[in-house]
C-alpha cells in the first residue's frame, strides 16, 4: 500500500511539474564556463554587448600568483590538505579520565589546518578581488568555513557547537570527482523545489506541534506535551514512524475513555499524511530532479544505439589476445598447379571508365553552364579565381538542378491534387454528408503518407513574388518539415549502417582469427572446432525442447492450448534444467544443516554434496568442450556470471576433498563454510530471467554508489562532531542511584522482574528475587561516541530509524536538551533526504535500464498503451439471442447497469455483516447468518438467471463466471451445513463465504478490474526479483547458522529467533527485512568475552559471537534487502501504477476504444476461441466505428494494408485477438514520435514492404482485369459480326418479303431485364459491405464471367461495362434498320489496338489517384486486389 501511495504521488508530482513548469523554471545543465554579457561604450561613442568572465581575475596580486592560484596543482595541493584534515578530524577519540591535556595534538593540529586555509581565502580575494571573489556560491562557503574555524579554534569555543564548521571541510572533498559533483548539482543544484518541501514540512511539524501542545498541554500525567520542545521532539517522532505507537498509547490513557476514539483518529491521520504523502513527495522531487528534458532523451537514445554499435564492433579483450601473436594460416595441399587455372583478363580501359566517369561527368556539366561555355576542360590553364569561381557555380547548379527537379515533381503533384479536388466539388460529392470526425487511424495514415511525400523532397520549391501570405506560410512550414524529416531519416539511417558495419566487422574480425591462428575458437586449445565430440557437446549443451509449434506446411506458429506450460519448458536447455533441480535438491539438503547435525559428521548429508559436485563436474566439461574455457567466442568465462559458477564449483570440490573434522571459530575452514553457502546463487546463473535482475540491479551500481558515498559523508560529519562533543560524556553507573563516576565500586543488589501470570506472593519484610552484581561505570550496551567508528555504526542504526529514540534520550539526559538538536537534524536530513535519494536513485536506475527513464512522453504512452493491450482480454460473452423470447428477457436484464449495480451493493451489503463478530454464545449472529442465507439465495437466483440468459456453455466462457458460480456454490454447501451442524466451524465458514464473495466485486467495475490486473501484472513482473530476494535471504540463512547458529541468548536472539538451524534463521532474516529490531539482534551477535564462553577448537562449542562477522553480515544484509531490493518492487510498482492512472486525454487508445473492438471481436468470434480466420479481419475492420473506424471511401489503401499485414504476418493462418488489436495500435500512432529506435526501424521496414506488395498486387490484378477486358471485347466484336451477317440477312430476307407483323419484345425479356434492375443496387450494397481482399479471389471471377456476357436490349447490343475506377467505357453500338453504317466502320470502332493504347492511358489515370491518396465511389474494384 506504500508503494502505491508512491506511484500516486510521483505521477501526481509530475503532473503538477508540468503545469508549473514557468514558475520552476527549465532544468539548466552544468556549464564549465562563468560568462555573463555587459553594454560597453566603444571608441565612437556607440553600445555594444560584450561578454566578461566572471572568473577573470580583478584583483591587485602579482600576475605569477594570480596564475599558480588558477593552476589545477594549487587546486589539488587545497584538496589533498582537506583530505588530511578529514583524516587527522577522523582519527579523534576519547582518551578517559586520566588523560587531561587541554590542548593535546589535535587541538594544534586543528589549528595549523585553520591558519593554511585562512591563508588560502585571503590568496584568492587578493587574486580575484572581494567582489569577484564573493560571487561564487563555493567561494562563499569557503568564506563561510574559514569564519566558522577560525573562531571554533578559540579555546572557550573549542568543542562547542563551532564544531560543525570544522567537519563541514569535508563537502569541499566533493570537488574531487566529476562525477560526484555533477550528480549533487543534478540532486540539490535545482533548490526550489527541494528546499520548499524542506520549508513545508518544517511548518508543518511547527503547526502541528503548536496544535498539539494546545489541545495536551493541560492533561495531567502526560509530559510529552508540556512544552514546545517536546511536543516539537513527538510529533517528529510520529513522523519518522519510530515509536509513534507508544506517544499515542500514552496520550490515548491520559485523556481517558471519551475522548480516546477522537485522539486516535488525529494521530493517525496525521501519521498517514506524513509518512504516505509527505514522504512520497521527496521521492517525487528527487525523481523529478533526476529527470531529463524531452529534447535531451531523443539525442541520449541515439548515442546509446551509436555506443552499443561501438561496443559490437570491437571484440572481447579475451580474443583479441590473439592479434599479438604473428599469423599464422593453415596450409592447404592442393593437386593442381597455379597454371592451370585461368584467370579472366581485365582491360585496363574498361576499369578506367569507372575512374575517369566522375570527371567527364564535372567536364560536360561545366560544359552545359552558360558562365562555362568558353572554358575548356584543361584544368591546368585557369587561375586559381577561376577555379574557385568555377566550382561555386557547379555547386550552384548542380543544386539548382536538384531543385528544378524537386519543384517539376512537385509542381505536378500539387496540379493533380487540386484537379482532383475541384472535381470532387463540382461532382457534389461533398455535398449532402455531415461533417464527420476522421479516426486516428485514418489521420495517422494520411501523416505517414505526408512524411513519405515530404521525404521524396516535394516541398523544397522556390518562393515566388505572386503567392499570398497564407502560401508563403504554409511553403515556410512545409520547407521545415522536410528538413526535419530529412534529419531523422538521415539519423536513423546512419546509426542502422553503422550498427550493420559493426556486425560485419566484428564478423570479418572473428574469421581472420579463425583463418590465421590455429588455436583460435579451440576449447582448451586441444579438441578441434569441428570435431565430433565438441559437435556431441555443443548438442548435449544447447538442445532445449522447442516451445513454439510450427505448420510443416505454411510455417505459421500454432497456438497451443498449453502454450504457458511450454515456454516455461523452453525457458532453458535440457542440461540447465537438471543442474536447477540438482541446486535446488542440494540447497534442501543444506536445510537440514546446523551446529548440532553438521555435514561432516552426517553420511545422509554427504549424499547430495557429492551429487552436486559429479553433476556440477560433468556439466562444466560438457560446456567447457562445447564454448571453451576463455580464449574462445562463447566460452564459459565470458561474464560474472561464469566466474561466480567456476568459484562455486571449486568451492564446493575442496570442502568436498577437505571435509574438516575440527573447524575452529574465524578460521579458514569456517570462512569455507561459509563461502559453501553461496551455492543458492548458482540459480541466477541458470535462469536467464534472474541474469536480467541482476544485470539490470549492477548496471547502474554507478549511481547507488555516489547515493552512498553521499550518506557516508553525512554520516562522516556528523560522526566527528558526535565524537568532539560527546565523547566520554555517555557513560554512567549501572547503579541508578550512583552518579559520579568516583563512588561507583563494589556492588549492589538488583531485582529480578517476575511475570505476573506466577501470581509471586511476597511475605511481610521479603524482598523481590534478585542477585548482588558489581558497580560498573560503562556506556550504553549498544551505542557510543567514543570514536569514529563506533559513531558511524550508531549513526547508520539511526539511519535505518531504528533506535534513534534510544539514542535522542540518553544524549538530552546525559549530556543536556541542546544537544537534542544534533539527532534530530541528522535524522532528518538522512532519512527524508538521504534515504529517499537512495529510493529515488533506485527508482531512477532500474527506469533507465528497462529502458523507460529515456523515453518522451509519447514513447511512454505507448509503452503504457503495450502494457495495456497485453492485459485486454476477450469479452467471452455470448451473443443476445435472437428471438424475443424468454432467454432473450433473462440476457436483457442481466446485461443492464442497473442489474450489475444491484448485485454489487448486495455484496457490499453482506460484506458489512462481517463488522460485527460471529460468536456462537453471541445472539446477535443468528440474525447475522440468516441475513447471509437470504444474500446467499439471492446470488443463486443471480446465477440461475446469467445461466438462463447465455446457456451453460456461454456462461462457463467467462472466468468471472467460473468464479462466482465457485462462490456461489461454497455459499450452497454453507447453508446446508449451517442448518445441520449449528457450531463454530459453520460460522467461521460463512465468514469465509463472505470474503470470497466481496473479491468477486473487483470484476464488476472497469476501474478496480484495471487495478486488480495492474497489481497482478506488477507481481508478475516482480515475480523474478522475489525470487532473487528469497535465494539472497537462502544465502544468508546458511551463512548465519554458520556464524552465529551457538550464539547465546541476549536482548532479542531467544529460543523463539535465533540461527539454530535454517529454517529459524529466515524466520529472523524476515523479520529484518521489515526493519524491526535488526540493530539489536546484530548487537546480541556481538557478544565477546566475558561475557560468553569461547572455544579454541570447534565453533559449535563456544556461545560466542562474531563482531567483525556480524558487522559486515547485518549492514550488508539490510542495504542490499531493504535500500535495493525493496526499492526495485517500487519501481515496479511506479511503472505499472500509470496503467491504470493516465487519464483518456492522455492514453492513446481509451478504454472506449478497447470496449468497442472487445464487443465487435465478440460479434466476429462466434465460437468464442480468442482466434479467427485471417479473412475474417476485413468484416472486424468493416464493422469498427468511431476512432478506430476505416472510411472505405477515404481510406482504401490503408483497408488493402492492414488486411495484407495480417495475411503476411500469419501466413494466411489464423489470428489472435492481440494480433488485430496491436496492427491497430500500431497504426493509430504516430510511430516516429512514438516508437524506439530499434522497433521503429523494423515497424518502417515491414510497413515499406506491405506498401510495395499491396501496390504489386494491385497493379497486376489490374492488368488481369484490362486484359480479360480485352478478351471480352474481343469475342464480343466476333458475336457482334456474327450478328450484323444474320440481321443483313435478315434485312435482305425482309426487303425481298416485307414482313407484316412489327418485331416485340418479349414481355419475359422485360421482366428479366426489371429483375436485373432491381437486384443491382442490392448486389452492390452488398460487395461495398463485405468487399473481398487478397486471400478472396471468387468475387472478381463471378464479375470477369458476367462481364464477357453480351445483352439485348430494345434492338440495341450493350457491351458489358468495364470496372468503375477506369473512366474508359466502351459505348454501345446502335444497329438502325436500314442506316449507312458498314461492316468496316464498326470494326473500326472495336479494333483491339486502340483499346490497347486507351488501356495505357488509363494506367497512366489510375497511376495518378493512387499518388494523390483519393479514390472516389466507383473505386470497388481496388479492394479486389
Amino acid at each position: 500500500m506504500k508503494n502505491v501511495f508512491i506511484a500516486v504521488i510521483i505521477e501526481t508530482f509530475a503532473e503538477i511539474r508540468v503545469q508549473f513548469q514557468q514558475m520552476w523554471g527549465s532544468r539548466s545543465s552544468t556549464t564549465s564556463t562563468a560568462t555573463t554579457q555587459m553594454f560597453h561604450e566603444d571608441a565612437a561613442g556607440g553600445w555594444q554587448l560584450v561578454a566578461v568572465d566572471v572568473n577573470k581575475p580583478q584583483g591587485r596580486a602579482p600576475a605569477c600568483l594570480q596564475q599558480m592560484m588558477r593552476s589545477s596543482v594549487f587546486h589539488m595541493f587545497i584538496l589533498s590538505m582537506v583530505t588530511v584534515d578529514v583524516i587527522v578530524a577522523a582519527s579523534n577519540y576519547h582518551k578517559g579520565e586520566t588523560f587531561r591535556r587541554q590542548y593535546d595534538e589535535f587541538y594544534l593540529a586543528e589549528v595549523a589546518f585553520t591558519v593554511l586555509f585562512d591563508l588560502e581565502a585571503l590568496l584568492k580575494i587578493w587574486c580575484l578581488g572581494f567582489t569577484g571573489y564573493i560571487s561564487s556560491s563555493l567561494h562563499k562557503f569557503e568564506l563561510l568555513l574559514v569564519i566558522g574555524t577560525t573562531l571554533h579554534v578559540y579555546p572557550d569555543l573549542y568543542h562547542s557547537q563551532f564544531t560543525y564548521f570544522q567537519v563541514l571541510r569535508v563537502v569541499r572533498l566533493i570537488k574531487i570527482s566529476p562525477a560526484l559533483e555533477d550528480f549533487v548539482y543534478k540532486i540539490f543544484g535545482p533548490g526550489k523545489k527541494l528546499g520548499s518541501l524542506v520549508v513545508f514540512t518544517a511548518s508543518l511539524l511547527i503547526v502541528m506541534s503548536a496544535i498539539s501542545l494546545q489541545m495536551f498541554c493541560f492533561v495531567e500525567e502526560l509530559d510529552r506535551f508540556t512544552t514546545f520542545p517536546r511536543a516539537f521532539m513527538s510529533m517528529f517522532q510520529i513522523l519518522t514512524q519510530e515509536g509513534w505507537v507508544d506517544v499515542m498509547d500514552q496520550t490515548l490513557n491520559a485523556v481517558g475513555h471519551m475522548w480516546a476514539p477522537v485522539v486516535a483518529i488525529y494521530f493517525i491521520l496525521y501519521h498517514l499524511f506524513a509518512t504516505l504523502i509527505l514522504l512520497s513527495l521527496f521521492v517525487a522531487v528527487i525523481l523529478d530532479n533526476l529527470e531529463l528534458d524531452e529534447d535531451l532523451k531523443k539525442l541520449k537514445q541515439l548515442k546509446q544505439s551509436e555506443a552499443n554499435a561501438d561496443t559490437k564492433e570491437k571484440l572481447p579483450l579475451r580474443l583479441r589476445i590473439f592479434e599479438k601473436f604473428p599469423n599464422r594460416p593453415q596450409m592447404v595441399k592442393i593437386s593442381k598447379l597455379p597454371s592451370d587455372f585461368t584467370v579472366p583478363k581485365i582491360r585496363e580501359s574498361f576499369m578506367k571508365q569507372f575512374i575517369d566517369r566522375q570527371q567527364q561527368d564535372t567536364c560536360c556539366l561545366l560544359r552545359s553552364l552558360p558562365s562555362a561555355s568558353s572554358s575548356s576542360c584543361d584544368h591546368s590553364k585557369r587561375s586559381a579565381i577561376e577555379d574557385k569561381y568555377i566550382d561555386q557555380k557547379l555547386r550552384k547548379s548542380v543544386f539548382s538542378i536538384r531543385a528544378r527537379n524537386l519543384l517539376e515533381k512537385e509542381t505536378a503533384v500539387t496540379k493533380i491534387l487540386r484537379a482532383c479536388t475541384r472535381q470532387r466539388m463540382l461532382s457534389g460529392s461533398f455535398e449532402g454528408q455531415p461533417a464527420k470526425e476522421r479516426s486516428i487511424l485514418s489521420v495517422q495514415h494520411h501523416i505517414r503518407q505526408e512524411r513519405r511525400s515530404l521525404r521524396h523532397g516535394s516541398n523544397s520549391q522556390r518562393i515566388s513574388r505572386g503567392k499570398s501570405l497564407e502560401t508563403l506560410t504554409q511553403d515556410h512550414s512545409n520547407t521545415v518539415r522536410y528538413r526535419n524529416a530529412q534529419r531523422e531519416d538521415s539519423e536513423i539511417k546512419m546509426i542502422q549502417e553503422k550498427k550493420e558495419q559493426a556486425e560485419m566487422k566484428r564478423k570479418v574480425q572473428e574469421e581472420e582469427l579463425r583463418e590465421n591462428h590455429p588455436y583460435f575458437d579451440k576449447p582448451l586449445f586441444i579438441v578441434g572446432r569441428e570435431h565430433r565430440f565438441r559437435n556431441f557437446c555443443r548438442v548435449v549443451v544447447r538442445a532445449r525442447f522447442n516451445a513454439s509449434k510450427t505448420d510443416p506446411v505454411t510455417g505459421a506458429v500454432k497456438n497451443t492450448k498449453y502454450h504457458q506450460l511450454y515456454d516455461l519448458l523452453g525457458l532453458v536447455t535440457y542440461l540447465d534444467w537438471v543442474m536447477i533441480i540438482v541446486t535446488i535438491c542440494s540447497c534442501i539438503s543444506m536445510m537440514f544443516e546446523s551446529p548440532f547435525r553438521r555435514v561432516m559428521h552426517a553420511p545422509t548429508l554427504q549424499i547430495a554434496e557429492y551429487v552436486f559436485v559429479i553433476f556440477m563436474s560433468i556439466e562444466l566439461n560438457l560446456k567447457i568442450m562445447a564454448d571453451g574455457l576463455f580464449f574462445t567466442p562463447t566460452a564459459v568465462i565470458r561474464d560474472f556470471g561464469g566466474v561466480m559458477d567456476i568459484f562455486i564449483y571449486l568451492v564446493s570440490l575442496i570442502f568436498l576433498c577437505w571435509m574438516p573434522q575440527n573447524v575452529p571459530a574465524e578460521s579458514g575452514a569456517q570462512l569455507l563454510l561459509v563461502l559453501r553457502c553461496l551455492r543458492p546463487l548458482r540459480i541466477f546463473k541458470l535462469v536467464p530471467q534472474m541474469r536480467k535482475v541482476v544485470r539490470e540491479l549492477f548496471s547502474g551500481f554507478k549511481e547507488i554508489f555516489l547515493v552512498s558515498i553521499l550518506l557516508l559523508t553525512l554520516m562522516l560529519v556528523f560522526a566527528s562532531f558526535g565524537v568532539q562533543l560527546f565523547a566520554g560524556k555517555l557513560a554512567k553507573c549501572n547503579d541508578p542511584n550512583i552518579i559520579r563516576r568516583e563512588d561507583c565500586n563494589g556492588i549492589f543488589r538488583i531485582n529480578v522482574s517476575v511475570s505476573k501470570n506466577l501470581n509471586l506472593k511476597l511475605r511481610p519484610g521479603e524482598k523481590k528475587p534478585g542477585f548482588w552484581v558489581p558497580r560498573v561505570w560503562a556506556n550504553p550496551r549498544n551505542f557510543n561516541f567514543d570514536n569514529v567508528g563506533n559513531a558511524m555504526l550508531a549513526l547508520f542504526e539511526v539511519l535505518s530509524l531504528k533506535g534513534w529514540v534510544e539514542v535522542r534520550d540518553v544524549i538530552i539526559h546525559r549530556v543536556g536538551p541542546m544537544h537534542g538538536i544534533y539527532i534530530h537534524v541528522f535524522v532528518f536530513l538522512g532519512c527524508m533526504i538521504g534515504l529517499t535519494l537512495f529510493v529515488g536513485v533506485v527508482i531512477a536506475n532500474f527506469n533507465e535500464n528497462k529502458g523507460t527513464a529515456l523515453l518522451t512522453v509519447d514513447q511512454r504512452r505507448w509503452e503504457d498503451l503495450k502494457s495495456r493491450l497485453k492485459i485486454a482480454q476477450p469479452l467471452h460473452l455470448p451473443p443476445r439471442p435472437d428471438n424475443d423470447g424468454f432467454r432473450a428477457k433473462m440476457y436483457d436484464i442481466t446485461q443492464h447497469p442497473f442489474f450489475k449495480r444491484t448485485i454489487a451493493l448486495l455484496v457490499l451489503a453482506q460484506s458489512v455483516l462481517l463488522s460485527v463478530k460471529w460468536d456462537v454464545e453471541d445472539p446477535v449472529t443468528v440474525p447475522l447468518a440468516t441475513m447471509s442465507v437470504v444474500f446467499t439465495f439471492i446470488f443463486v437466483l443471480e446465477v440461475t438467471m446469467k445461466i438462463i440468459a447465455m446457456s451453460p456453455a456461454g456462461f462457463w466462457q467467462s472466468r468471472r463466471n467460473r468464479y462466482d458460480l465457485l462462490v456461489t456454490s461454497l455459499g450452497v454447501v454453507w447453508v446446508v451445513l449451517h442448518f445441520a451442524l449449528l457450531n463454530a466451524y459453520t460460522y467461521m465458514m460463512g465468514a469465509c463465504v463472505i470474503v470470497f464473495r466481496f473479491f468477486s466485486i473487483c470484476g464488476k467495475h472497469v476501474t478496480l478490474k484495471m487495478l486488480l490486473l495492474t497489481v497482478v501484472v506488477s507481481m508478475y513482473k516482480s515475480f523474478f526479483i522475489i525470487v532473487g530476494m528469497f535465494l539472497l535471504l537462502l544465502c544468508y540463512a546458511f551463512a548465519g547458522v554458520v556464524l552465529f547458529g551457538t550464539v547465546k541468548y541476549g536482548e532479542n536472539i531467544n529460543r523463539h529467533a535465533n540461527f539454530s538451524s535454517a529454517g529459524k534463521a529466515i524466520t529472523v532474516l524476515f523479520r529484518i527485512v521489515t526493519g524491526e529490531d535488526w540493530n539489536k539482534i546484530m548487537h546480541d551477535c556481538m557478544v565477546q568475552p566475558p561475557f560468553c564462553t569461547p572455544d579454541e577448537f570447534t565453533y559449535w562449542a563456544t556461545d560466542c559471537g562474531n563482531y567483525a562477522g556480524a558487522l559486515m553480515y547485518f549492514c550488508s544484509f539490510y542495504v542490499i534487502i531493504a535500500y535495493i531490493m525493496l526499492n526495485l518492487l517500487v519501481a515496479i510498482i511506479v511503472e505499472n501504477f500509470s496503467l491504470f492512472y493516465s487519464t483518456e486525454e492522455d492514453q492513446l487508445l481509451s478504454y472506449n476504444d478497447l470496449r468497442h473492438f472487445q464487443i465487435i471481436w465478440n460479434m466476429v468470434d462466434d465460437k468464442r476461441e480468442g482466434v479467427i480466420p485471417t479473412f475474417r479481419v476485413k468484416f472486424l475492420l468493416r464493422l469498427l466505428r468511431g476512432r478506430l473506424e476505416v472510411d472505405l471511401d477515404k481510406d482504401k489503401l490503408l483497408f488493402k494494408h492492414m488486411c495484407y499485414e495480417m495475411e503476411r504476418l500469419h501466413n494466411g493462418g489464423d489470428v489472435t485477438f492481440h494480433d488485430v488489436l496491436s496492427m491497430l495500435s500500431y497504426r493509430s500512432v504516430d510511430i516516429r514520435k512514438s516508437l524506439q529506435l530499434e522497433e521503429l526501424l523494423a515497424r518502417e521496414q515491414l510497413e515499406f514492404t506491405i506498401e510495395e506488395e499491396v501496390a504489386k498486387q494491385t497493379i497486376r490484378m489490374w492488368l488481369k482485369t484490362c486484359l480479360k477486358r480485352i478478351r471480352a471485347k474481343q469475342q464480343q466484336s466476333c458475336s457482334i459480326i456474327h450478328s450484323l451477317r444474320e440481321s443483313q440477312q435478315q434485312e435482305l430476307s425482309r426487303f425481298l418479303n416485307p414482313p407484316s407483323i412489327e418485331t416485340t419484345q418479349p414481355s419475359e425479356d422485360l421482366n428479366a431485364n426489371s429483375q436485373d434492375n432491381n437486384t443491382q443496387p442490392e448486389t452492390g450494397s452488398r460487395r461495398r459491405l463485405l468487399s473481398p481482399t487478397l486471400s478472396d479471389r471468387g468475387a472478381s471471377r463471378q464479375g470477369a464471367a458476367e462481364a464477357g456476357k453480351p445483352q439485348r436490349k430494345l434492338g440495341q447490343w450493350r457491351l458489358p461495362s468495364a470496372p468503375k475506377p477506369i473512366s474508359h467505357s466502351v459505348s454501345s453500338v446502335n444497329l438502325r434498320f436500314g442506316g449507312r453504317t458498314t461492316m468496316k466502320s464498326v470494326v473500326c470502332k472495336m479494333n483491339p489496338m486502340t483499346d490497347t493504347a486507351s488501356c495505357g492511358s488509363e494506367v497512366k489515370k489510375w497511376w495518378t489517384r493512387q499518388l494523390t491518396v483519393e479514390s472516389d465511389e466507383s473505386g470497388d474494384d481496388l479492394l479486389d486486389i
